[in-house]
């Protein structure tokens, strides 16, 4: 009887342990499933050509990639008459002087294209949303060397970056005296355009700081 008696006892203290780690592990379990939260996207800066609907986007986005390597030399320089175009410049962050030169092409394309990345100008001579011609393109470098590939939006964009990267550099300046952007892109040499240009682009957050 006393061998029973101890059986007995040992029994419910076994099942009890038994039960206590059962039940751990699925603790254990439910807080290795907990669902990890997805790190939110960072928005884009302003651009001159958002209210023509979310494919813009893409545009912004391959001109922003672009600065950060074939046009990295822009975030770099401090161009003579920046303070017309973006009086926050100097003190700006990579990203504001990227999101600068971005919004400066976005302005520009206004005037080019109207913002329409199939427009053909100068009876064939000029492409894309900033009007580059084949022959430019490919003095520059670029990729897209071809009316076809030009009236890529993403593509011109690109273009553009490294065309801007080699003139900005080499003559100090976003646009005056016909150097800069004015050297490739005649809405730099109108002063009414420029003028409009400048307004919009010094408005923005990523040039007031």
């Amino acid at each position: 009887m006393q061998d029973e008696t101890n059986t007995a006892r040992v029994l419910p203290a076994t099942r009890a342990l038994v039960l206590g780690f059962l039940g751990a592990v699925a603790l254990g379990g439910c807080a290795v499933q907990t669902p990890e939260v997805a790190p939110v996207p960072e928005a884009l800066p302003v651009m001159a050509w958002d209210h023509q609907g979310p494919h813009t986007d893409q545009w912004t986005e391959a001109t922003l990639t672009a600065l950060e390597t074939e046009g990295a030399a822009l975030l770099s320089e401090v161009p003579g008459d920046i303070g017309t175009w973006c009086p926050n410049y100097v003190q700006a962050e990579p990203r504001e002087r990227a999101a600068f030169w971005a919004g400066l092409l976005s302005a520009l394309a206004r005037f080019e294209s109207t913002w329409n990345p199939q427009a053909v100008g100068g009876g064939g001579q000029w492409f894309g949303l900033v009007q580059i011609a084949p022959a430019t393109a490919r003095g520059y470098g670029c990729e897209a060397d071809s009316g076809q590939e030009l009236t890529d939006g993403a593509e011109n964009l690109e273009c553009a970056v490294r065309i801007a990267a080699r003139t900005v550099t080499r003559d100090g300046v976003v646009a005056a005296g016909g150097g800069g952007f004015a050297a490739d892109w005649g809405p730099f040499a109108s002063a009414d355009k420029r003028r409009e240009m400048a307004r919009w682009v010094s408005s923005q957050s990523y040039c007031r700081g």
